[in-house]
């Protein structure tokens, strides 16, 4: 009876954590492609994998995830599942000890935004899971079907239509669910500027001197007169919280003016068409850009387009799309993380995010409604 139960106890922690992981990747696919291909430049790997496999490979990953985490929460297909959760295990788990050894990249990406894990804590999660799997085969008998077995079928099947609709919807559209700091509702001028402040803190230690011994002492600590000053030291102190938003940095593309400031401090709407990569931006939305840019203009709307591109790049845009806004460079992560789109567009109010939009979604100045 406790061996039962504790197999159980067993298999759900693998299905919950499977279910998890699937569905977070489900809902940001972009994501765990952009992670795949930190992996790639890491292992000097991509020069060798084609444009389009990291985005499949993210799509599949976060399929397979999900329907192990089902397949093993439901006992359908309970060896088979067990066996793959050990094959998955065992691939993962000496991957991340290296990660955690060699830390060529700072987290696995395994829970995506949601739940960002260290490399140290991601391996002995790795570990703990693989004991669990192992676990899991030894006594898959014991793990009970809830499901009967004549639905089985209908479940796996229902399960696989869901994954694949889901993290396509999620691909075409703008994930569901945003992990990440620039979501709709975020104050991000407030964030960047609690950022600011947190990476300008310092402290300063006093080194005095006791019988020939030093000691460091903190303000608060300050001894007594029978010590003497020898010196002080003066260090950045390391934020507790950071949000990822003062990682923004905004500069024009021709003078090269910080308008970071300027833009989030804009009392006003603003809008940011955030392409990464213009040379591998959607130019089929043209003239819905133009449209949009025309309104803008009309209705005393700053508009930018943000990206990581260079010169020849940004001129091939300008001579393509006919784009007659100011354009601005940006790092390319922070582009792709405040939007899972090549372009995607954002309005801004007051240093706040109001809306979001991807290239294959984008508004209509008909359908925006802002009173100014």
């Amino acid at each position: 009876m406790i061996k039962r139960i504790t197999i159980n106890i067993v298999r759900f922690v693998l299905a919950l954590t499977y279910l998890f992981s699937g569905t977070v990747k489900l809902i940001d696919p972009r994501g765990t492609q952009y992670k795949i291909e930190d992996y790639s430049a890491a292992f000097g790997l991509s020069r060798f994998m084609p444009e389009s496999l990291p985005l499949v490979l993210a799509c599949l990953l976060a399929i397979l995830e999900f329907l192990l985490g089902i397949y093993l929460f439901f006992g359908i297909r309970r060896r088979l599942a067990s066996t793959l959760a050990i094959g998955f295990m065992l691939v993962m788990t000496p991957l991340t000890l290296y990660l955690a050894l060699k830390n060529p990249v700072s987290d696995c990406g395994c829970f995506g935004d949601a739940l960002v894990l260290t490399n140290w804590q991601t391996f002995g999660k790795n570990v703990v899971l693989l004991i669990c799997s192992c676990l899991a085969l030894r006594y898959y008998k014991l793990m009970p079907h809830f499901v009967a077995k004549r639905f089985i079928w209908l479940v796996a099947l229902c399960a696989l239509a869901f994954a694949c609709a889901f993290v396509s919807y999620n691909l075409w559209r703008l994930p569901v669910i945003d992990f990440r700091p620039y979501y709709v509702g975020a104050d991000i001028r407030k964030a960047w500027y609690d950022d600011q402040q947190s990476f300008g803190q310092f402290q300063t230690t006093f080194i005095l001197e006791k019988d020939g011994v030093q000691k460091e002492f903190s303000l608060e600590e300050y001894p007594d007169s029978t010590w003497t000053f020898i010196d002080t030291r003066t260090v950045q102190v390391e934020p507790t919280e950071h949000s990822g938003v003062g990682d923004l940095l905004i500069q024009d593309a021709e003078s090269g003016e910080d308008l970071t400031e300027q833009i989030l401090c804009d009392e006003g709407y603003t809008f940011l068409l955030v392409a990464p990569y213009l040379e591998k931006a959607d130019d089929g939305i043209m003239g819905e850009l133009l449209s949009l840019y025309d309104y803008s203009q009309e209705a005393g709307i700053s508009f930018y387009c943000l990206t990581s591109s260079g010169e020849q790049a940004i001129e091939s845009w300008k001579d393509l799309t006919g784009a007659e806004y100011p354009f601005c460079l940006a790092d390319a992560v922070v582009l792709k993380t405040m939007i899972r789109s090549n372009p995607g567009l954002m309005l801004l109010h007051n240093g706040k995010v109001v809306g979001k939009w991807p290239s294959t979604a984008l508004p209509t100045p008909k359908e925006l409604t802002i009173n100014n």
